[in-house]
């Protein structure tokens, strides 16, 4: 293929679209730590505690609601930022696609036990 193609060796793989790489000789880890501090941060939940399970235990969400409204397309960024992040974190995946039924309009969710 360098026959072909003008290519150059840039070593050991370290960082791509925000996961981490770290290589061993008989393993390969990825993590998204970085990217996750990052994504609290921006959503000014930076200083949240972390908990063992990822959602509030038979949370009922409701798209009928007379709740205050919440801003779409923030909402929209935060559950896409979070679904990047089930690359590297399946056990969120669960609670990340519960809230990405909401996504078409969010606008009007409440929670209700």
């Amino acid at each position: 293929m360098a026959a072909r193609l003008k290519i150059s060796d840039l070593g050991a793989l370290s960082y791509y679209l925000g996961i981490e790489v770290r290589q061993g000789k008989k393993h390969i880890s990825l993590s998204q730590c970085a990217y996750a501090e990052k994504l609290l941060e921006r959503r000014g939940m930076a200083e949240c505690k972390p908990c063992a399970t990822p959602m509030e235990e038979r949370l009922k969400l409701s798209k009928h609601s007379m709740a205050v409204k919440v801003d779409a397309t923030r909402y929209r960024s935060i559950v896409g930022g979070f679904h990047y992040l089930t690359h590297t974190r399946p056990d969120i995946m669960s609670a990340v696609g519960y809230v990405s039924r909401f996504m078409e309009d969010p606008e009007r969710i409440t929670g209700r036990r």
